[in-house]
């Protein structure tokens, strides 16, 4: 059988469909290694798959790196920029030695380097996208962070997202320059850009989200299959039954009716400020119970019998039990509340996620509230709005039931057969 190299780089949200792959890939009988920053080796060997570091090695434990990530405005340009596209040396060499003896890449947004060790190697490789943003559709235009200019001439029509694109293009140039004199001192002929045509693949681009929100677009590249999201939960690793969730959990769960649930995801949480706080006292407002997943911040004090506070829980097993999940928006977290049919208040921090959070709103089954204006009274405002009237449960209900059916994992494995065919 094959053995199949997976190359992400990110948060638990770019993490976790790797691994969900990989499982999937390994019942197959193939051989699937994850490769990715050193600080995700212990988490990938827990699950029992073969790991590979590869550089950069980005870590949710940098205060400084997250909060210069996650800015909303200029965030996207100091990951590409100044992070992942100057190391793209460390990256290839990294990701040469993984591949020895590989039959198979895969390479998500931020693996740059996955196409020149193809080529060198001359095997077939896959681009995998996590949300929408990653394929620029003019007809569909994604929200970019940055400038309200922009998003304002983004409603303009597919002229103007053309252009837009076509500045994109210009602006980024300089950004990409270490991979061009890569290729250069590798003897490989030129290619496009790694933030836009260059990241795709000949063979096959693997949209990992739901056709809810965005279904294919004729400008999407060719040989592009939308398999639907991916979804990892820790029960993945092989065992018959799912863990059950902690005693106290349980019992909370229990005690009433289903609470608000709080969450930052994994790299947004390192920032969040008085997010719990507000929230503690948005949930006070309404007079609803909440569940708190605090990632490494400490619990706001005092906090009531009618509020839990808990590091993390898998989001597959506690969205279920939620009247509401408050999140920030990060594609993971976005899929996992789809799939549980709970309507959502969406937080943006960067990236992909003030996209994610306007495709949801605009299914009905959101409302979103910006970062700098999260307090408890808007929260409060925001939340009675999804929670006082039946609508936005009813189709985010509804939404969950399309969306269960679908067998990302399953689907997209077997195309990766189709191609290692």
């Amino acid at each position: 059988m094959a053995r199949i190299v997976l190359a992400t780089f990110g948060s638990f949200g770019d993490l976790h469909p790797a691994l969900a792959l990989a499982h999937e890939l390994r019942r197959r009988g193939h051989t699937a290694v994850i490769a990715t920053s050193e600080p995700y080796r212990a988490k990938v060997t827990a699950q029992g798959l073969a790991f590979a570091a590869v550089r950069p090695n980005l870590s949710l434990d940098n205060p400084d790196l997250v909060r210069r990530v996650m800015d909303g405005q200029r965030g996207s340009q100091y990951l590409l920029r100044d992070l992942v596209y100057p190391q793209v040396r460390a990256m290839h060499a990294d990701l040469l030695a993984a591949s020895a003896g590989a039959d198979l890449l895969l390479g998500s947004e931020l693996a740059c380097a996955v196409p020149l060790v193809a080529e060198q190697r001359r095997l077939p490789w896959v681009f995998f996208a996590l949300s929408p943003i990653s394929f620029f559709s003019v007809h569909d235009p994604v929200v970019l962070p940055g400038s309200d200019l922009v998003r304002r001439l983004q409603t303009l029509g597919s002229p103007a997202n053309r252009m837009i694109l076509r500045l994109a293009r210009w602006a980024t140039y300089s950004w990409w320059a270490p991979l061009r004199q890569l290729r250069r001192e590798l003897g490989l002929p030129p290619a496009g850009s790694p933030l836009f045509a260059g990241k795709y693949s000949p063979h096959l681009n693997l949209a990992l989200f739901s056709p809810l929100l965005q279904p294919p677009q004729p400008d999407w590249p060719a040989h592009t299959l939308q398999p639907g999201f991916c979804f990892f939960d820790e029960e993945e690793t092989g065992s018959a039954a799912s863990p059950p969730l902690p005693s106290a959990v349980a019992s909370f769960l229990a005690a009433g009716p289903p609470p608000i649930v709080f969450t930052l995801g994994s790299a947004a949480v390192q920032l969040a400020g008085d997010f719990y706080r507000h929230s503690t006292r948005a949930a006070h407002q309404l007079g609803r119970r909440a569940l708190l997943l605090l990632g490494p911040n400490p619990p706001p004090p005092d906090l009531p019998p009618s509020v839990l506070a808990w590091d993390y829980l898998p989001y597959g097993r506690i969205f279920p039990h939620a009247a509401a999940v408050v999140h920030q928006g990060g594609i993971g977290t976005t899929g996992q509340a789809l799939r549980a049919g709970r309507p959502m208040l969406v937080v943006p921090f960067a990236h992909d996620q003030f996209d994610n959070a306007a495709r949801v709103v605009r299914l009905g089954a959101a409302r979103t509230l910006a970062r700098h204006r999260y307090g408890a009274a808007s929260a409060a405002s925001a939340l009675a709005a999804l929670l006082d009237s039946p609508q936005p449960a009813e189709l985010a209900a509804a939404l969950g039931a399309r969306l269960r059916p679908e067998a990302g994992v399953a689907a997209a494995c077997a195309a990766l057969e189709r191609v290692l065919r």
